[in-house]
């Protein structure tokens, strides 16, 4: 599958979380959020475990561990507290940063130095967002501010992070995804009991609502995005963030029927503009580290392995 491909299919992910707040709002139970958020984790997290059939070995235990808390079991959570604390669209200002977070962490744990197209492309996108989600000042809690910049810290380190480490060998991003996603939902579920106490009472409508978010917006959409981090950048992957809060934009006004201000469809433009340009300024950065690989796999072919061997394990790290 070529590249091109590849970020369509990944950017499915946020686009598919981009539905979450009308779902939410039209099916679910209200002041839920935690039981929400572990009903999308841990039956989608299971439900990929028994296809999968593969459980992790090794320092895998504590990777997956890790990875599970920073990209569900601490970001769901943190999402939510940001969500509920702060006024109109202003969570997903602050969380859209995330770009910037990412761009910082590949130079530090990856060795990806960042470029000022990047960096400028990462502002002019949160700049966008905030164009089309933010609603009437009002006073800022700085308790959801620091739960959203923590949210977006979270889901950068660990998007970083499952770049850094790749998968095991043998071991496909099925089996990944389900490992992370049920070992964040194991750590969500005390933290929703003790707060949010026992289920509430479903009725059809919010079972339907729970059966989408559990497996077309958790499994099938993290699946797709750890398989995006595995094939791209991980500058690439995080750049395709903004499509989220721009698919509830369209979302709210298709099927909720809220207006679209002409500054809300210019934020639009600037935010997929900037999406656009994060895939093609990383798309090159990626093809330029593919050549060189074909080039040091050339040049071990002619007899000149030893030579290269340190930089060509460098490059494929």
């Amino acid at each position: 599958m070529n590249r091109s491909a590849t970020v369509l299919l990944t950017a499915l992910a946020p686009v598919s979380w981009g539905t979450t707040y009308a779902v939410t709002t039209e099916f679910l139970p209200a002041d839920r959020p935690l039981f929400t958020a572990l009903t999308r984790a841990l039956p989608a997290g299971l439900l990929l475990l028994a296809v999968a059939r593969v459980l992790p070995r090794g320092a895998w235990w504590w990777k997956s561990a890790v990875l599970g808390a920073l990209n569900i079991g601490a970001f769901f959570p943190l999402l939510f507290l940001s969500a509920y604390r702060l006024p109109g669209g202003m969570a997903a200002v602050v969380g859209s940063v995330g770009p910037l977070f990412v761009v910082g962490l590949s130079a530090l744990l990856l060795g990806q130095w960042p470029t000022a197209r990047a960096v400028v492309a990462g502002v002019v996108a949160a700049f966008g967002v905030s164009l089309v989600v933010l609603k009437a000042a009002g006073a800022l809690d700085p308790v959801g501010v620091l739960a959203a910049l923590a949210s977006a810290a979270s889901m950068s380190t660990g998007t970083v992070l499952t770049k850094k480490w790749g998968r095991p060998e043998g071991v496909g991003p099925l089996a990944l995804t389900g490992w992370q996603l049920t070992a964040g939902g194991l750590l969500i579920a005390p933290l929703a009991l003790l707060a949010e106490g026992a289920p509430p009472t479903l009725d059809a409508r919010a079972l339907g609502g729970y059966l989408y978010l559990a497996l077309a917006n958790t499994a099938v959409a993290y699946w797709l995005w750890f398989r995006g981090i595995g094939r791209l950048t991980a500058t690439q992957v995080t750049f395709l963030g903004p499509l989220s809060p721009l698919t509830a934009a369209v979302v709210g006004w298709a099927a909720l029927g809220q207006s679209l201000t002409p500054v809300q469809l210019v934020g639009m433009g600037l935010a997929f503009g900037a999406t656009v340009a994060g895939q093609l300024r990383a798309g090159a950065a990626a093809g330029a580290a593919g050549g060189h690989r074909r080039l040091f796999s050339s040049a071990e072919r002619n007899g000149r392995k030893d030579s290269m061997d340190v930089t060509g394990g460098a490059l494929r790290r």
